[in-house]
């Protein structure tokens, strides 16, 4: 019978910190919450510091835990406020229902009521609407106070780094702040307007002409390896966006007649600097403000690209259409990008077929390779019966409590040559002189820590085992010709995590258990 331990839950959030509030700093949440369990008590701590309460799934301490509660081994969680757990009404909700079903019980010590009750039960749900309510406050203030700042001034207001561009301190009229300087892929910016300008050219002619002459598309701070997925999407961005135009006269009339809420006069529009773009994804609340960095693409390069895209407006496709039930699954085997489901169809002879591409071709530095030779339907068949074969013997490994897979013996390997060699170093140390002696005891310092890490996967592998509830699956694959193309899809993502194809290697698949 499995051990149960309490676990302590401890945040801080960044806006905690901000607030100097010393007594929910992580340090004072955990001495309290030991305080109550007592130091000779079970328990194990889980800290996820400058974490937002918002989400738990960026919470990496929170996942664990939860985790190791659904494996068994929590009775109770301790916190010091329920807000610490959660500061999402809805979220907060569905977790103690699920730690409910799992018989663990959350504690708060600042809010001592008995949520056994239907009176504490309201009485917590009202502290963390409230905790809600003044998250959503914050991010409401946040948000004002940087479109303050935005409105206010020229200078870059922080985050990533726009493409084109680096980060430079300057002091301009009396203050001091960020400035976007063109850097080394300025030449591509350049390039991509250029390019597309031409009423000809299309996204892919752009993404040609960037590989064939191998413009820079380092990031300022990067380690110069070349940008990777800069597909047509992120290209199409650049090129609407007003960040990069030396904005005139006449782009600010064209700002005007497309409903843009404009924050400086017109004698602004120099000619010379770049537009700050803010709401862009409002219909009704989008402005721009001109900022003190250079443009880098002029005026009527730029507004003939905004002409182009005005005139070739992709009609947006209305549902999620499923060619095949292996979508959202596979990726290159070449490069790792994903690999889409195509279709083509001759209206002459009437024929259609389907077919492999990575998307990876039409990205910068992407895959040479524009089609993977393998027949959809192959794969389709091939991966059904690996998904029939992982199933059964997954389950022969259930009842054997040993994972399907070569891994597992492979780490049990490695764990007995670890005991073995030092063994034999132990029986050295005996004899051994001074160099020696320090030699040995930091080779068996890096075998322990080895040693160490192969257990630790060797126990994942034994959780899945027991967690992974096969049950549902068995039923859907022995009846696969009678489901849907969506059925098929969603029972497959549920056990297999990437499949990668190449024309070399076929098939190869991951699977999630």
């Amino acid at each position: 019978m499995t051990s149960k331990f309490t676990a302590i839950y401890v945040r801080r959030s960044v806006s905690d910190k901000e607030k100097g509030n010393n007594s929910l700093s992580i340090a004072a949440q955990r001495d309290e919450c030991i305080r109550y369990v007592g130091e000779g008590a079970n328990f194990k701590v889980y800290c996820d510091d400058g974490k937002s309460g918002k989400d738990v799934r960026h919470r990496p301490e929170f996942m664990q835990m939860m985790s190791d509660a659904k494996d068994g081994y929590i009775d109770r969680i301790i916190v010091k406020k329920y807000d610490r757990f959660s500061r999402n009404m809805r979220e907060y909700l569905n977790i103690t229902d699920e730690l409910d079903k799992l018989g663990v019980s959350v504690v708060s010590l600042c809010e001592p009521f008995n949520t056994d009750t239907k009176e504490g039960r309201m009485m917590r749900n009202n502290l963390l609407n409230f905790a809600e309510f003044e998250r959503e406050a914050i991010a409401a203030r946040v948000k004002d106070s940087y479109d303050t700042k935005a409105q206010e001034t020229g200078f870059y207001q922080g985050g990533v780094v726009y493409f084109g561009y680096q980060s430079s301190r300057q002091t301009i009229n009396g203050k001091t702040g960020s400035v976007l300087v063109p850097y080394d892929s300025a030449v591509t910016v350049r390039a991509m307007y250029d390019v597309y300008a031409n009423p000809e050219a299309s996204l892919r002619d752009v993404i040609l002409y960037i590989n064939e002459n191998n413009l820079p598309m380092e990031a300022p701070k990067g380690d110069g390896t070349v940008t990777r997925g800069f597909d047509a999407p992120n290209i199409a961005a650049v090129l609407k966006n007003p960040l990069y135009v030396r904005a005139d006269k006449n782009v600010y009339e064209y700002l005007l007649k497309n409903n843009y809420r404009i924050i400086d006069d017109v004698d602004a529009f120099d000619g010379k600097h770049g537009l700050f773009w803010h709401n862009y994804r409002s219909k009704t609340d989008r402005y721009v403000k001109v900022g003190y960095h250079e443009g880098l693409v002029d005026a009527d390069v730029w507004l003939a690209v905004q002409d182009k895209f005005s005139h070739h407006q992709i009609p947006v496709r209305k549902g999620k259409v499923l060619r095949s039930w292996l979508a959202g699954m596979i990726r290159c085997g070449y490069c790792g990008h994903a690999v889409k489901v195509d279709y083509t169809h001759n209206p002459k002879s009437g024929n259609s077929w389907i077919y492999f591409t990575c998307s990876g071709y039409n990205s910068v530095r992407g895959c040479d390779s524009s089609r993977i030779k393998l027949k959809v339907k192959d794969v389709e068949q091939s991966v059904y019966t690996a998904m029939k074969a992982h199933i059964e013997e997954f389950e022969v490994a259930k009842k054997n409590e040993s994972k399907p897979s070569t891994e597992e013996d492979r780490l049990k390997a490695e764990i007995l040559k670890i005991d073995s060699e030092t063994a034999k170093l132990m029986e050295k140390l005996a004899d051994a002189d001074e160099v020696l002696f320090g030699y040995i005891q930091d080779r068996i310092k890096v075998l322990h820590s080895n040693k160490t890490e192969y257990e630790k996967s060797l126990m994942l592998m034994e959780r899945k085992i027991k967690k992974v509830n096969t049950k549902p699956l068995i039923e859907p694959l022995n009846r696969w010709d009678e489901l849907t193309v969506e059925e098929k899809n969603q029972l497959a993502m549920l056990m297999i995590d990437k499949i990668f194809l190449s024309n070399e290697k076929g098939v190869e698949i991951r699977f999630s258990f």
